[in-house]
């Protein structure tokens, strides 16, 4: 053999480990490429239903949130409704019961006396008033006699 002989027969003993490996490797990588489809097969089998039950969700709590807000404007109406009744009462009322009560004060007060004449028993210890924080002493508090 001459060396032009070894030297083919090493490049044909290399050419033939080069397509084993990639021979290895193709199998492989149709072997991953089959799992890979495989997988996304699954997911998607898998994912439809639960992309179905995803939008049936949304769609209940849509309607579910369009009955809060029914409910809510009606709410909110009976709410002014409330304050315009109370408004009117208050005009209608409020001005002849507070005459009324005043009357009612100055009556008992003129037919009851003054109180101060009478004794109520036990002396009572004047009251101390607190405004804002400091106290306001007795002596101001007190009514002024008049001569």
């Amino acid at each position: 053999m001459s060396g032009g002989e070894v030297a083919g027969i090493l490049v044909a003993v290399f050419w033939a480990i080069l397509v084993s490996f990639l021979a290895v490797a193709l199998a492989r990588l149709a072997q991953t490429l089959r799992a890979t489809t495989k997988l996304v097969a699954d997911v998607t089998d898998q994912a439809v239903p639960l992309l179905a039950d995803a939008s049936s969700a949304v769609r209940s709590a849509q309607i579910q949130i369009d009955r809060v807000d029914a409910i809510a404007s009606d709410v909110q109406e009976v709410t002014s409704n409330a304050s315009a009744l109370s408004t009117t009462v208050a005009s209608t009322f409020g001005g002849p019961l507070v005459k009324v009560a005043a009357f009612g004060y100055g009556v008992r007060r003129a037919l009851g006396g003054r109180k101060e004449d009478v004794p109520a028993g036990p002396a009572k210890q004047p009251r101390r008033t607190v405004i804002v924080g400091r106290t306001i002493p007795a002596a101001r508090r007190t009514k002024r006699k008049k001569d």
